[in-house]
């Protein structure tokens, strides 16, 4: 999608489809959601959850599906002509709704993921709200083998040049290899910062003072420091030495950056949990995302501390008969972590609210996506109207613990409804419980019956939570590069 000036679309070529955007902060601009031909995977999920429909023809929708060959040619001048519009000024509009987050530049596209893939849709969200200022260490997995392994990538670039800087860590160490992108960025901001103080006289205290005291996570607060570090290099190019040189290497870390672990549940809760916990109880300001298909979906759907009970996956050939680790509430007993269970399809305001509000916390952050997969065994182009019966059922309830010294304040947020269908409706609904009631009946019926306790006592216990006061003692919102240990230097006074 782009959203630009009505006169940039003036020379589009026939056919080219358009509408006015319609916003009150962004007047006289018009929107265009394009397909790209040689690239759509035909998994109809955008078919699926496009809401225009016609008022003439019921079945008829903005977007439909079609045989690709009749429309190919056509669309391929479509969308030459869309890449050349230019991106929309990240700073008109703040990313707050998801209408205004869809506007930005999504910097992960093109990932060669399963058709209907639930994994992707978190991280393309991810690069358009951090993308040009985003540092990501994935843990082997789905994510890493449609994220980096073969000769393209699906991490881009924008128009500056600025783009997620990734790389791929092991299942037992990625959460260690991400806490070591945060503690790397503190050391080279402290010496920036030094070297900055250092330079002070012939750089201009106004100047410096500035850059040191930039303290805003919105747009127009990264946007405005850029500003700062432009006019720093061109100070830095007419001063000798090495300081001065070592400064201009250093210089971008000024900006503020936002560190993501990202992984599967193989990773998250088991093979690196320890590592996990780790790097959760450092109260380091990382951010982590954990793409929950309850299974280890790059090796074929083998059971993990993920995997419902009565789900069928490798090693549970039976059935699994306890149930799933509740990560969540486990890291959330630390008090300083913020938390949160989304699910994409189910609510996207909520998703969105959830990363952003990891991003802002200056400690740990855990955010834990439900993500569909073919090893669940249902039509994927349903992909994101599942996440909403997952949700419905009460299986996986959508909450924020969002930590706090208000020693009054509710850090335990419950942001979805009781269930309104029943687990068992939701269970039918996939080959991976559905199977085991055709092999073994009598099992079934028993995990089943489990599973709805389970998901029953569940929603009690986060509702109890939800009503508990809880505060952080002496609780910190430690700005940019000044979390624990990172040996700030403080910012001049007048």
């Amino acid at each position: 999608m782009k959203v630009y000036p009505e006169s940039a679309g003036a020379r589009a070529p026939a056919g080219f489809l358009t509408k006015p955007f319609r916003s009150r902060e962004l007047q006289g601009h018009a929107v265009t959601i394009q397909v790209a031909p040689d690239d759509c995977t035909g998994c109809g999920v955008c078919v699926e959850v496009c809401p225009a429909r016609s008022k003439e023809e019921v079945k008829h929708k903005a977007l439909d599906m079609a045989p690709a060959q009749a429309r190919r040619q056509h669309e391929r001048a479509n969308f030459e002509f869309f890449l050349q519009i230019p991106e929309l000024d990240r700073t008109l509009l703040e990313d707050s709704t998801v209408k205004a987050a869809q506007t930005r530049e999504p910097l992960f596209e093109f990932s060669g993921a399963c058709a209907g893939c639930g994994e992707t849709p978190y991280l393309k969200l991810l690069s358009q709200l951090f993308g040009d200022r985003l540092l990501v260490a994935n843990a082997t997995g789905c994510s890493s083998i449609f994220g980096g392994n073969l000769p393209t990538t699906p991490w881009g670039t924008d128009a500056e040049g600025r783009g997620p800087a990734w790389a791929n860590s092991l299942f037992e160490d990625n959460a260690e290899f991400g806490l070591g992108f945060r503690v790397a960025l503190e050391r080279q901001q402290e010496e920036a910062r030094r070297l900055l103080l250092a330079l002070a006289e012939r750089l201009g205290d106004t100047l410096v003072r500035q850059i040191l005291a930039e303290r805003g996570q919105g747009e127009a607060a990264i946007a405005a420091q850029r500003a700062r570090i432009r006019r720093l290099r061109s100070a830095l190019a007419q001063i000798p030495g090495p300081e001065a040189r070592r400064l201009e290497s250093l210089a971008e870390d000024l900006v503020r950056k936002s560190v993501w672990i990202v992984g599967g549940d193989g990773w998250a809760y088991d093979i690196g949990s320890a590592g996990l916990d780790h790097v959760l109880a450092s109260g380091r300001n990382v951010n982590v995302l954990v793409l929950d298909t309850q299974v280890y979906s790059n090796t074929g759907g083998q059971a993990s501390k993920a995997t419902p009970r009565a789900a069928v996956a490798k090693f549970a050939a039976s059935g699994k008969a306890v149930g799933r680790k509740d990560l969540g509430l486990l890291a959330s007993a630390y008090g300083h972590v913020y938390v949160a269970q989304v699910a994409l399809g189910a609510n996207d305001a909520h998703t969105l609210k959830a990363l952003r509000e990891a991003d802002a916390w200056a400690g740990p952050s855990l955010v834990i996506a439900y993500s569909t997969c073919i090893a669940h065994g249902f039509d994927m182009s349903q992909s994101m109207a599942h996440q909403r019966d997952v949700v419905r059922s009460g299986f996986w309830p959508l909450w924020r613990y969002h930590p706090g010294s208000d020693p009054h304040q509710h850090p335990f947020q419950l942001d979805s409804r009781e269930a309104s269908i029943s687990l068992h409706e939701f269970f039918a609904s996939e080959t991976r419980f559905a199977m085991l009631e055709r092999s073994d009946p009598a099992r079934a019926a028993r995990l089943a019956a489990l599973a709805q306790a389970d998901a029953s006592e569940r929603w009690r216990h986060y509702s109890a939570l939800a009503g508990i006061e809880r505060s952080v003692p002496s609780a910190e919102t430690p700005a940019m590069g000044s979390e624990p240990g990172s040996g700030q230097n403080p910012v001049p006074e007048d």
